[in-house]
């Protein structure tokens, strides 16, 4: 749903070594990689380890290039306004996107047991109205649930109104929130 503030800057990012991966239908103009389509084409057979296994784990996993939603627009502040993947060459600042936050594989990794660090467990429940292009939506929400093999109940927008009524329907037993969204809660009429 985001690439089309994309698609402008794709021949800026290509000439900078940027991957751009879409997931859903395309059609996506020449520069967009179409993951369903190498996903649809994969062998099963996992790899061996030296094709995927990084180098060294302080190596460039990702970079979430921020909005400034809570401040000034840079690494890891505020909201995320899209990704790209790659290695730790690329030249920065891109043309037309804020900072980016490079997010290494050790805190990726680490993003696995963050659930757990919280008392968490398989047999929750967690409920996830974050925007996936936040870090704390994809990567400690949905990473997170991953790493402890959890039910992750993903909602495409947060509603305060909503709230309670989706997590009785779910069964939810643990909310991932930031900022303001418990002041939302509390202040919703009972």
């Amino acid at each position: 749903e985001l690439f089309g503030s994309l698609e402008p800057l794709l021949p800026a990012l290509r000439e900078d070594g940027v991957a751009v991966w879409v997931l859903g239908a395309g059609p996506y103009p020449p520069g967009a990689l179409a993951l369903q389509e190498l996903l649809d084409a994969a062998s099963e057979e996992l790899q061996p380890e030296d094709v995927w296994e990084p180098r060294d784990m302080n190596d460039t996993c990702l970079y979430i290039f921020t909005s400034g939603t809570t401040g000034g627009a840079g690494p890891g502040a505020g909201g995320g306004s899209g990704w790209a993947w790659g290695g730790s060459t690329l030249s920065f600042p891109l043309p037309g996107l804020p900072k980016a936050a490079r997010v290494s594989h050790l805190k990726a990794v680490m993003c696995l047991s963050f659930y757990e660090l919280v008392g968490a467990s398989g047999r929750d429940v967690v409920y996830l109205a974050l925007p996936l292009h936040h870090m704390a939506g994809a990567l400690l929400g949905v990473v997170g649930c991953l790493g402890i093999g959890a039910t992750c109940v993903l909602r495409e927008k947060f509603s305060a109104s909503q709230f309670w009524e989706d997590c009785r329907a779910e069964g939810v037993t643990v909310f991932q929130y930031i900022g303001e969204l418990c002041r939302y809660l509390v202040n919703q009429p009972q």
